[in-house]
């Protein structure tokens, strides 16, 4: 352990660690499987990220988010995408009020959905980008303008999204900037044979599972606060900037198959992504620094959804995950 960290830091990352635990084993309850999922959810959490989860219909990932929501005591809004959603039904909107007694009128502002501290944007793809777009100040900055005012959202600030990767009829392509706006991207697998038969027995019964809180706001703050006191070595840091770094066709230090198959590379959030889900990855294992090891674990999730393959790519069947398995198996 670094000689610098404090003592209650040391404490604070035993509670993290059980604390961990605890919340796997409350979304146990009702999710069956799905622990790499779980796994990567806490972390983007204590990152102060946001993730989007992609899978078919069918795999419980709006369960997953709602049975995370009600493990800790956090408010919780879903948002249902829909083509003929408009900004104002995600932020809010303002509204006459009429004075009865004195017959005057004034402008009161009616707090959208956004104003929770975890967010389900469920099938995100369903809304036109300008819809999408009244998510990018909240993400960013966890705050909201309307009408010149800017409004901060309460802390912690969480953004869940889901979308169907098969379904294309009716769905509008997330921008590269909303894209680059999540932390993770998350693939959800289709469930074992053993998990899915768990998965009818529990589901197909009479009993109903109930989920207890873990953690409250304070706390989750305190561990993300503990997630950035976390040192990263200079070595682990040059690691994951070059990691994102050569994923950019345009750097000298790029592969001849990233200038051949990538069209646009990870931007500097990458770098930062990395670096925090490595701190968080060590922080539930126990451990208060974070290795190359670490970096590689959230690799995938972190780069997957901001590269953009070229026309030679595609034409080779070349996608972004075999792109950055090669280039993380070249840089170990």
């Amino acid at each position: 352990m670094p000689e610098n960290i404090k003592t209650d830091d040391v404490e604070l990352l035993e509670s993290l660690a059980s604390s961990y635990m605890k919340i796997k084993d409350e979304i146990a309850k009702t999710i069956v499987g799905q622990d790499d999922v779980v796994e990567k959810l806490i972390i983007t959490l204590l990152c102060r990220g946001h993730c989007l989860l992609v899978g078919v219909p069918g795999l419980a990932k709006t369960l997953m988010i709602s049975t995370l929501a009600r493990a800790i005591d956090l408010s919780f809004s879903r948002i249902q995408f829909t083509p003929d959603l408009m900004p104002s039904d995600i932020v809010g909107t303002e509204v006459i009020e009429e004075d009865t007694q004195t017959g005057r009128r004034n402008f009161r502002f009616v707090k959208g959905p956004v104003f929770a501290n975890i967010i389900l944007a469920d099938e995100i793809n369903r809304t036109p980008p300008k819809t999408q777009s009244a998510l990018l100040e909240a993400m960013q900055e966890h705050a909201v303008t309307v009408q010149g005012k800017t409004m901060h959202l309460e802390e912690p600030f969480f953004v869940l999204a889901t979308q169907n990767p098969i379904e294309h009829e009716g769905t509008y392509p997330l921008p590269e900037a909303q894209l680059d706006r999540f932390m993770f991207n998350l693939w959800i697998d289709y469930p074992s044979q053993e998990e899915e038969v768990k998965i009818v027995m529990r589901t197909t019964g009479e009993e109903l599972s109930i989920t207890d809180k873990v953690l409250n706001s304070g706390e989750i703050i305190a561990l993300q606060n503990l997630v950035r006191r976390v040192p990263a070595s200079d070595e682990v840091v040059s690691y994951a900037v070059e990691l994102a770094r050569k994923t950019r066709p345009e750097e000298e230090m790029a592969p001849g198959y990233i200038r051949e198959w990538v069209k646009w590379g990870a931007g500097p959030r990458a770098s930062q992504y990395l670096i925090l889900g490595a701190k968080a990855k060590a922080a539930i294992d126990g451990r208060f620094v974070p290795s190359r090891d670490d970096v590689r674990s959230v690799a995938m999730l972190v780069l997957r959804h901001r590269l953009v393959t070229t026309f030679a790519a595609e034409a080779e069947g070349v996608s972004a995950p075999d792109i950055i398995n090669r280039l993380t198996g070249d840089l170990r």
